[in-house]
């Protein structure tokens, strides 16, 4: 039974025994209360008894944390158990799981109820510092690192064992060939050396940009508020400091000739890429939303596209379908005629090759044909990051201007903006939540047809004042 002692004028102990350890020694769990103000004794009373009957019962089924006796690490293995890995989207879990293998690694080992503000701002300056990029390759300085090794006496079976990375790539660091920036920190933190002491990096390696080191902010900052909203903590130390400043950018784009250039030179490609292109470039969908596309997505009749599914992939789970990204991602919009026409056109070609292939055509699990509109040449759907390769092939191909994939959605936001085209309506075709979204993004095109709005205003009164007086 849980016991409960006055330990101040309005601060009460609930204490629960939480057996015994193997040394015999009696183990407990405490927990202090304070009595509200304005509560009678009779109240008071009735009210310990129900926190320390509650407080008993996580005891008993192991349910109780406390934030004192638990690492920043062991927490966040508790908040992917109980609520990362089960509420968030896959994608957005697998991207979590990318920043905290910065994350954990710097602040993993401080107790939970020690996080202080400092520790963040220490971690993110380290961040800025170059090399800390994944993409940043690093080549072993293999006379140091041998000696680092020899000194140790590990071998390289050992190393790869300890490091968890296959005996390939321990190989490969000692051939001196590029490697990932996981693997050099894994090597470097198992033989307890510096990371700059056996490894140089490859070619010019760059910084995070303030965007990243923002994410891994917020991503703190919502791991630490769930131990607050858990009772681990009582405040949330990444409340206490700004996260770092982001340089707003214009979104970047093709202007309105260069998107001519593009689809003149879409006429000398395969027809599925350009019928890719060409919807999303009139669409402005995004690059899962058009690899999700079904045929019965489409109505020709009425030249709309109907946007309702997504397709992503993740290492380790594959390529699948999922909602959109969120509740006003799935929408309708309306296609123009030039558009409809190149579908239709990629229809009849899709089916030829469907007929061509024959019973090799793909089925699903359930044996279903596939009706996914971009698929490979069995009609299984792409892999989600194929238009996104090719168009950079393209681009690299007619020395375009450089863009990403997703560039292509902004230009069709540009083109709508520039064209007089409201923000409630570029919001609703884009599958934006809030017409403030579309207004925060693209803020540098709505510029122009505010200052064509400021000057249509001034010529209004500059007429009516130039108007002759009648006699």
């Amino acid at each position: 039974m849980a016991s409960i002692r006055k330990r101040g004028k309005n601060s009460y102990q609930i204490i629960v025994s939480n057996g015994y350890d193997i040394n015999g020694k009696k183990l407990t769990e405490t927990k202090t209360v304070k009595r509200p103000p304005g509560f009678t004794d009779k109240q008071w009373d009735k009210e310990i008894e129900k926190i320390a009957l509650e407080f008993e019962r996580q005891v008993e089924t192991g349910q109780y944390l406390d934030g004192s006796k638990m690492t920043f690490a062991e927490f966040v293995e508790k908040w992917i158990k109980d609520y990362a890995s089960s509420e968030l989207a896959p994608k957005t879990f697998h991207r979590y799981q990318q920043l905290l293998s910065r994350i954990l690694p710097a602040l993993g080992h401080i107790r939970l109820d020690k996080i202080q503000p400092t520790h963040l701002l220490e971690f993110y300056a380290n961040l800025k510092e170059r090399g800390i990029r994944e993409d940043t390759t690093y080549i072993a300085k293999a006379n140091e690192l041998r000696k680092v090794i020899n000194g140790k006496a590990i071998t390289d079976k050992e190393l790869a064992g300890k490091t968890d990375l296959q005996i390939r790539t321990v190989q490969k660091v000692f051939k001196g060939k590029a490697v990932k920036y996981t693997t050099a920190v894994a090597i470097s933190n198992v033989l307890e050396v510096p990371i700059d002491s056996i490894f140089t990096t490859s070619g010019e390696p760059a910084p995070l940009s303030d965007q990243t080191i923002k994410h891994h902010h917020r991503l703190i900052s919502a791991i630490l508020q769930t131990a607050v909203h858990w009772q681990l903590i009582s405040s949330n130390p990444a409340a206490r400091i700004k996260p770092p400043k982001v340089e707003k950018k214009e979104a970047p784009h093709y202007d309105e000739d260069t998107v001519k250039l593009v689809l003149s030179l879409l006429d000398k490609e395969s027809i599925k890429y350009r019928t890719m292109m060409y919807l999303t470039i009139f669409s402005g969908v995004r690059l899962g939303e058009l690899d999700g596309i079904d045929w019965p997505d489409f109505d020709f009749n009425n030249k709309y596209l109907t946007i309702n599914k997504a397709s992503q992939y993740i290492p380790g789970i594959g390529t699948f379908t999922k909602s959109p990204k969120n509740e006003s991602s799935v929408r309708v919009i309306a296609l123009p005629d030039i558009v409809i026409d190149q579908v239709k056109e990629y229809r009849k070609w899709w089916n030829e090759q469907k007929l061509k292939v024959g019973e090799l055509w793909y089925k699903d699990s359930e044996g279903c044909e596939s009706n996914r509109v971009f698929v490979q040449w069995n009609g299984k759907p792409i892999h989600p990051q194929t238009p996104s390769k090719w168009w950079k092939k393209f681009r690299e191909k007619y020395n375009l201007p450089e863009l990403t994939f997703h560039g292509l959605r902004h230009t069709n936001a540009s083109l709508l903006i520039a064209e007089g085209v409201d923000v409630q309506t570029v919001a609703k075709r884009l599958g934006h939540s809030k017409a403030t979204t579309t207004t925060s993004i693209y803020s540098h095109f709505l510029k122009k047809p505010d200052r064509e709005a400021a000057a249509k205003l001034e010529n209004l009164f500059k007429k009516k004042k130039e108007l002759p007086k009648q006699a």
